[in-house]
Protein backbone atom coordinates (compact mmCIF):
# COMPACT_ATOMS: atom_id res chain seq x y z
CA UNK A 1 0.00 0.00 0.00
CA UNK A 2 1.41 3.70 -0.57
CA UNK A 3 0.24 7.36 0.45
CA UNK A 4 1.09 10.62 -1.99
CA UNK A 5 2.87 12.61 0.07
CA UNK A 6 2.75 16.76 -0.26
CA UNK A 7 5.22 19.01 0.82
CA UNK A 8 4.88 22.32 1.60
CA UNK A 9 7.44 24.87 2.42
CA UNK A 10 6.67 28.38 4.11
CA UNK A 11 7.94 31.28 1.47
CA UNK A 12 8.52 33.14 4.97
CA UNK A 13 10.03 31.19 7.29
CA UNK A 14 11.40 28.44 4.80
CA UNK A 15 9.97 25.76 7.42
CA UNK A 16 8.91 22.31 5.73
CA UNK A 17 6.12 20.11 6.21
CA UNK A 18 4.70 17.16 4.97
CA UNK A 19 1.41 16.18 4.83
CA UNK A 20 -0.48 13.49 3.06
CA UNK A 21 -3.19 13.29 0.89
CA UNK A 22 -7.11 12.20 1.63
CA UNK A 23 -9.84 10.59 -0.44
CA UNK A 24 -12.81 11.89 -0.88
CA UNK A 25 -13.95 10.65 2.70
CA UNK A 26 -11.44 12.05 4.73
CA UNK A 27 -9.01 9.28 5.17
CA UNK A 28 -5.75 9.11 3.98
CA UNK A 29 -5.28 8.13 0.46
CA UNK A 30 -4.06 4.52 0.10
CA UNK A 31 -3.25 3.00 -3.83
CA UNK A 32 -2.35 -0.28 -4.10
CA UNK A 33 -0.44 -0.04 -7.14
CA UNK A 34 3.24 1.18 -6.70
CA UNK A 35 3.35 2.77 -10.90
CA UNK A 36 0.00 3.98 -10.11
CA UNK A 37 0.93 5.73 -7.12
CA UNK A 38 3.93 7.25 -8.91
CA UNK A 39 2.70 8.61 -12.05
CA UNK A 40 -0.11 10.17 -9.60
CA UNK A 41 2.97 12.15 -7.88
CA UNK A 42 4.52 12.90 -11.63
CA UNK A 43 0.85 14.82 -12.80
CA UNK A 44 0.69 16.34 -8.99
CA UNK A 45 4.31 17.37 -9.23
CA UNK A 46 3.70 18.72 -13.33
CA UNK A 47 0.67 20.36 -12.34
CA UNK A 48 1.88 22.03 -8.93
CA UNK A 49 2.06 25.99 -9.38
CA UNK A 50 2.51 26.54 -5.86
CA UNK A 51 6.10 25.13 -4.81
CA UNK A 52 4.88 22.10 -3.32
CA UNK A 53 6.71 18.60 -4.03
CA UNK A 54 5.10 15.59 -3.45
CA UNK A 55 6.22 11.92 -3.41
CA UNK A 56 5.33 8.70 -2.42
CA UNK A 57 5.36 6.74 0.57
CA UNK A 58 5.10 2.95 1.05
CA UNK A 59 7.06 0.03 2.41
CA UNK A 60 9.54 1.67 4.64
CA UNK A 61 10.44 4.13 1.47
CA UNK A 62 10.24 7.48 0.48
CA UNK A 63 9.53 7.12 -4.11
CA UNK A 64 10.66 10.45 -5.06
CA UNK A 65 9.62 12.80 -8.08
CA UNK A 66 12.79 12.00 -9.95
CA UNK A 67 12.17 8.11 -9.68
CA UNK A 68 8.26 9.24 -10.81
CA UNK A 69 9.63 11.14 -13.90
CA UNK A 70 11.91 8.13 -14.68
CA UNK A 71 9.91 5.59 -14.83
CA UNK A 72 6.93 8.00 -15.83
CA UNK A 73 9.15 9.70 -18.70
CA UNK A 74 6.71 8.70 -21.65
CA UNK A 75 3.55 10.78 -20.16
CA UNK A 76 5.29 14.52 -19.99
Amino acid sequence: MYNILKKITDPKTGNTMQVLLLDGLSSVLTIKDLDYALEMALVFNQNSHSGCEYSVRGSGKIYDKELATLTHKNLS
